[in-house]
């Protein structure tokens, strides 16, 4: 392995102990930089990751290179960034002190902005997009499951070209692309759900077969559309349905959607968004960094999106302690009412 990059995943929680658990498992050297918590649970049990398609690999204790200080980014070539938006400048910092110049940086990140701070922040650095489309939840003793279908992908260069091609098409395969235009936004319109099914208390698949649900997360994508058309802004095409056509496949009716998009997405019964995890466990969310980055661009615009910052003053109150479980009709109600705004719904 030793012509084959070194990868550090650092905040390697529940997406960086399943993408490197993966690419460890694939044959690429791999280290991971997280919470002593988790590196007590993989000392005692390894690494399980497996998938929604039945794939389960196995990283024996021992074998699993995890520590606790950045001090680890030293000797790597590449560093996967998987710590929350929240903690993207912390991050830097400790990439700046301890990162090799000229690794790369590849930001598998929710939101928009991360990217241009981290370029910012680290000059010498080849920073480049990355895109995580699955939920992935912590399974106790040690493994990680993915379930939602979708594949990783990243900017192409040389090195994630050479990565992709030792992955292949085993678990944790990565797709590269130099069409890094909208990738971020495109990651952000799927995305908007995670608010909406944090609020539900729901699993994903109970709260998307709900219409009433879906119509509000449908809103929200059409408000974010409107606002980057305005931008000049086009949001890349991730899936099977283009990005203008998305809202109205999320709202289309029960029957349509069930047995055309939800059952495409093939969404494990027990997955829930990453901020429905942080909720329940008393985190702060990245709302602002999702929701929140559609009201910021709106303005900048001098323009409003009344119902994306009602999303978000939800689940700014949820944060702060509020505990309600939304119905999908009496959010319906209170996210839309009245909200139509310049942009429809």
């Amino acid at each position: 392995m030793d012509d084959l990059p070194h990868i550090a995943f650092f905040g390697a929680g529940s997406i960086g102990c399943f993408i490197g658990g993966a690419w460890q498992a694939a044959g690429l050297p791999v280290s991971f930089i997280g919470r002593p918590a988790t590196r007590a649970d993989i000392d005692k049990h390894g690494i399980t990751v497996t998938d929604i398609d039945g794939a389960r690999l196995h990283l024996p204790p021992g074998s699993v290179d995890f520590g606790t200080e950045a001090k680890g980014l030293a000797k790597a070539d590449v560093i996967a960034l998987c710590v929350k938006s929240n903690d993207t400048i912390a991050a830097a910092r400790e990439i700046k002190k301890y990162g090799r110049k000229g690794a790369i940086v590849i930001s598998f990140q929710n939101g928009v902005s991360n990217v241009q701070t981290l370029k910012q922040m680290l000059p010498g650095f080849d920073v480049i997009q990355g895109m995580v489309p699955f939920n992935v939840a912590y399974m106790w003793s040690g493994r990680w499951h993915k379930g939602v279908a979708g594949e990783l992908v990243a900017e192409a260069r040389p090195t994630t070209l050479a990565i992709a091609e030792k992955i292949g098409r085993r678990t944790g395969q990565l797709r590269t692309t130099s069409e890094v235009d909208g990738l971020a936004w495109g990651k952000l319109l799927i995305n908007l759900n995670n608010a909406v099914n944090a609020l539900s208390g729901k699993t994903l698949v109970e709260q998307l077969r709900d219409r009433d649900y879906r119509r509000v997360v449908a809103a929200s994508m059409r408000e974010t559309l409107a606002i980057l058309e305005r931008a000049g802004i086009k949001p890349a095409k991730l899936g099977p349905i283009a990005p203008d056509l998305l809202p109205h496949a999320i709202a289309a009716p029960d029957f349509l959607f069930r047995n055309t998009l939800l059952r495409a997405q093939r969404i494990d019964p027990h997955a829930r968004s990453s901020m429905a995890d942080d909720l329940a466990a008393g985190r702060r969310t990245e709302i602002d960094y999702l929701n929140g980055e559609v009201v910021k661009l709106a303005k900048s615009l001098k323009r409003k999106a009344p119902v994306n910052e009602a999303i978000v003053a939800l689940v700014k109150q949820a944060e702060a302690g509020v505990e309600k479980k939304w119905g999908g009709r009496e959010l319906r109600d209170h996210v839309l009412e009245g909200r139509a705004g310049p942009f429809g719904y």
